[in-house]
């Protein structure tokens, strides 16, 4: 008999309009690494949210070393030894690195918090599994890649033996990426179980022992991953055969869309300045990449080039309009789109249907509102295009409200929205994060398109992948500075990767020339 530590048998789900589980069942050994693989909305976080306790199913039954267990909260999946790393981020904004970390269970004598111990133990595991923060930061001021280094330290000071993370690679670089797998490894052969929900098919052949596979809410099937190949998996996934590369022609730029020059940017961390004298240009008819590790500037240059932030010093022109100090409408009406880094934050309205939401840029315009009054007929038709055409999918369609959909969907509605309003120039921070290869595929597809009808794409990425395959000029930013211009024809990922880390440079002379 198999010695299964965790047995979901016949897990049923349902939510207004969506079965999100239809009689799944999982069973995961003890000190192995199981992924869990689906499109976007299969529902994989609905089944790890059962199991955590954070959703009661309504048929179906849990056990845990073969016998059956009621998990009625959290509380409950953390007495049972589960832990879980959430793909939607669990953390007190205005409260410390260190605060969130321990929250719940707070180390105490005779009432009074004893936080020296606490840092000391949260220091050590950041130091051991290479997770480095800042204990002292307010959650509001660090990247999203850092919000991410917290919330897995939250599960490892826990000491919890099932470990549940919910794509906890998406806000990470490929090195923290490679370091988290290793980090699974020693979890699973220390004897701890791991449940991995990811939407990248090279981790799950990197790292896991098995794969259960769900497609709109059904069980496609569990396979033995030595046994199987990413081709398999993806067509288990998503029903048909998927391309893994991305084809483009021959760029042909034109005329200057984005001039920045001397860009200055203030850290909001410390003294100094999160991005300095950072100057380029981006034409039409090219996709222009911005690579670096997270939290070398490229989150504070975003703010400042979109109007989230102010700039200290230098200039910004769209299609030859200095808009260094105009305001986020402005920009937009002048032609800029903008997929943000942190949909949730700066991407959504969270308790705004998807329809109202897919409209945030284009409220105003004549199309969507008459003598003040807002055309709700013409709002419900733009939204089922979009929906139709991005294949974002809810349970009730555009009136859902947006924070009951998956992450993946809440995604593709920022995607959608960004690339089907006017504009000159697309600035894509991580566009397919959180997205399933089906999903990634269309949106390079859709970026490639933008340049080909000759717009202007600045493109963020952490993935060296995406990174290589969709770019046609890479900037590398270290240090807040432009270390790095490199061809993606004639460069390789390791000299990427040198760039990155910041053991070569080799500044453009334009740049240095620049203003």
């Amino acid at each position: 008999m198999d010695n299964y530590i965790i047995e979901m048998i016949n897990i049923t789900k349902e939510f207004p309009g969506i079965l999100a589980n239809d009689n799944v069942s999982l069973q995961l050994k003890k000190g192995e690494i199981h992924a869990l693989l689906g499109e976007n909305g299969a529902g994989k976080s609905t089944l790890m949210s059962i199991l955590f306790g954070l959703y009661q199913p309504e048929k179906g039954e849990i056990r845990k070393n073969g016998k059956p267990v009621t998990i009625n909260n959290p509380n409950d999946a953390n007495d049972l030894g589960i832990g879980m790393v959430h793909q939607h981020f669990k953390l007190v904004e205005n409260f410390t690195v260190l605060e969130n970390i321990i929250l719940g269970v707070e180390p105490n004598k005779i009432g009074f918090l004893q936080m020296r111990e606490a840092r000391k133990k949260v220091l050590k595991l950041s130091r051991e599994y290479g997770l480095e923060v800042n204990p002292d930061a307010l959650i509001e001021n660090i990247t999203v890649g850092m919000q991410q280094r917290v919330e897995i330290l939250k599960m490892l000071y826990r000491e919890n033996e099932i470990l549940i993370f919910d794509e906890p690679t998406a806000v990470l670089t490929p090195q923290e990426i490679e370091d988290l797998m290793e980090i699974m490894r020693g979890f699973a052969r220390s004897g701890k179980s791991i449940l991995f929900i990811t939407h990248k098919l090279n981790e799950i052949m990197a790292v896991a022992d098995h794969c259960t596979v769900l497609r709109k809410g059904k069980l496609m099937g569990t396979v033995e991953i030595k046994n199987t190949s990413k081709e398999e998996l993806s067509k288990m996934m998503v029903g048909r055969e998927v391309s893994f590369s991305v084809q483009k022609k021959e760029m042909k730029p034109g005329d200057i869309v984005l001039s920045v020059r001397n860009v200055t940017v203030p850290s909001k961390i410390h003294k100094g300045d999160a991005v300095k004298n950072v100057s380029f240009d981006v034409r039409s008819g090219e996709i222009v990449c911005i690579a670096g590790i997270d939290g070398n500037g490229q989150t504070e240059f975003v703010s400042a080039l979109t109007g989230l932030d102010k700039i200290s010093g230098g200039t910004i022109k769209l299609c030859d309009v200095d808009i260094t100090r105009s305001n986020i409408r402005t920009r937009s009406k002048a032609g800029m789109s903008h997929i943000p880094e942190d949909r949730h934050k700066h991407g959504l309205v969270l308790d705004y249907t998807l329809e109202q939401n897919l409209v945030l840029q284009q409220y105003w315009q004549s199309e969507f509102h008459k003598k003040g009054f807002i055309k709700r007929d013409a709002i419900r038709n733009y939204a089922n295009k979009l929906i139709d055409q991005y294949d974002i999918r809810s349970s009730q369609g555009p009136i859902t409200i947006t924070r009951t959909m998956s992450g993946g969907n809440q995604q593709k509605a920022i995607v959608g929205r960004e690339i089907d309003k006017e504009h000159e120039l697309l600035v894509a921070v991580q566009p397919t994060r959180g997205l399933d290869i089906g999903a990634i595929e269309y949106i390079h597809k859709m970026l490639v398109e933008r340049r080909d009808k000759g717009k202007a794409v600045l493109l963020i990425s952490l993935e060296l992948d995406e990174i290589m395959n969709v770019s046609d000029r890479i900037l590398v930013m270290y240090e807040g500075e432009i270390v790095g211009e490199l061809d993606p024809k004639s460069t390789t990922i390791e000299e990427l990767g040198l760039y990155m880390s910041g053991a070569k440079r080799n500044i453009a002379k334009e740049n240095e020339n620049a203003g």
